[in-house]
């Protein structure tokens, strides 16, 4: 049997010693120009090129002779050739990252300060400004150390992954969507919701079990395991493990306002991101690049407004939502017998002795003795949190451009 690849095959060149290749009927091919009517360009997948704005790809031998020169070269995109492809590769992973160890690290110190703030119903100063934030991070620095500013940052990224598992578990035995398509309606939508609500509700024990680790104070607290966390989790769940005093409130009522605020976060923050999300591609619709520009500026234009959007809808929904949360940790932190850090002075313990029979409850507590502003304690570490994270996108987003300007 001989191979049914012919000898001296050479892609769209092979002309098979002399013969001509047959067209379709039978008829030999005129010429390269016949060749490349049969021979088109894949379609635009959107992500699939680095195309700029209202680029196209070229069909096939556009501006190229046909032959295998011109098969064998490889695209050059962006006028710094290669090496300028690959930094943009680099700078694109590496700015995503900045962002991400901005909001789960460099940022924990704040989440620290704000839920302390938010469950320590004895304070008579609120911290509504980032003056007296960073005042009181000093303070506890210098008489605990760094690492009670840091305390719980394991904890934070378990319940992350627990929440992500969850919510993949889920969908996949149900029928709930995790995505929704362009051609949604209201039953994808209210499966979609019911869907992030039970991911909220699923992983909720394991919630508190973090926010305890995050506002303990590390004066009296022995060192935690990395999967303490899991278990004190469960043992939430089982009733068993950690003791607790008789003021803890059972799961079931704490079950509607975890979800409410986890649905309503993951709400607010979608419709803001696809707000400005569009708004900012709308504007740049409009500046279409020109091939004299650089292609550092349309680099940025690709990366930043998905970066700037996810900023905005974090700070719209932790804004709006703030009340709320401090609300719903003051009822996890319940009956947990926490002993936390007096936020007044920087020094000195406190415990949590609350009464709350519920959220109605608690909100009118709050309102009578601690007054409107009761709410918002602790809002100075919000303003610090996305004052820092607007410190190091505008950072990246320096050093990204002086890169590229000296690559190309």
């Amino acid at each position: 049997m001989h191979p049914r690849r012919p000898e001296g095959f050479d892609g769209l060149g092979y002309r098979g010693g002399g013969r001509e290749e047959l067209g379709p009927g039978g008829r030999p091919f005129g010429g390269a120009a016949e060749l490349s009517h049969w021979v088109t360009s894949p379609p635009d997948i959107p992500g699939s090129r680095n195309l700029h704005w209202g680029e196209k790809t070229p069909p096939f031998g556009a501006g190229t002779p046909l032959g295998g020169a011109a098969l064998n070269e490889e695209p050059c995109l962006g006028a710094g050739g290669p090496g300028a492809e690959q930094l943009n590769r680099f700078a694109g992973f590496g700015i995503g990252l900045a962002s991400l160890f901005t909001e789960n690290v460099l940022a924990h110190p704040c989440i620290v300060l704000r839920r302390q703030c938010q469950v320590n119903y004895h304070a008579r100063n609120y911290h509504l400004t980032p003056f007296t934030i960073v005042n009181i991070m000093y303070s506890i620095n210098k008489t605990q150390g760094p690492r009670a500013l840091w305390k719980g940052m394991g904890s934070t990224f378990i319940v992350q992954g627990i929440t992500l598992g969850t919510e993949g578990i889920i969908s996949e035995f149900t029928p709930l969507p995790r995505e929704l398509s362009h051609k949604w309606n209201l039953k994808q939508i209210g499966g979609h919701l019911l869907l992030k609500g039970l991911t909220h509700v699923t992983a909720m024990p394991f919630y508190s079990a973090s926010l305890i680790e995050t506002v303990q104070s590390e004066i009296i607290r022995d060192n935690p395991g990395i999967l303490d966390c899991v278990k004190e989790g469960i043992g939430r769940v089982v009733g068993m493990g950690v003791p607790h005093s008789k003021r803890l409130l059972p799961l079931m009522v704490l079950t509607f306002p975890t979800a409410l605020h986890g649905v309503l976060h993951y709400v607010i923050s979608s419709i803001v991101q696809k707000l400005v999300l569009f708004v900012l591609k709308r504007e740049n619709s409009h500046n279409l690049p020109t091939e004299s520009s650089t292609s550092v500026q349309s680099m940025l234009d690709a990366y930043f407004p998905e970066l700037i959007a996810s900023f905005a809808a974090s700070l719209c929904a932790d804004v709006m939502l703030y009340p709320l949360e401090t609300v719903l940790h003051r009822l996890h932190i319940q009956g947990t017998r926490t002993i936390i850090d007096n936020t007044d002075l920087g020094y000195e313990v406190l415990p949590i002795n609350t009464q709350y029979e519920g959220m109605r409850d608690c909100i009118n507590t709050i309102k009578r003795e601690e007054g409107m502003l009761g709410f918002y304690k602790g809002f100075g570490a919000v303003i610090v949190q996305y004052t820092l994270h607007v410190a190091v996108l505008q950072l990246t987003k320096i050093i990204y451009s002086t890169l590229l300007q000296n690559v190309s």
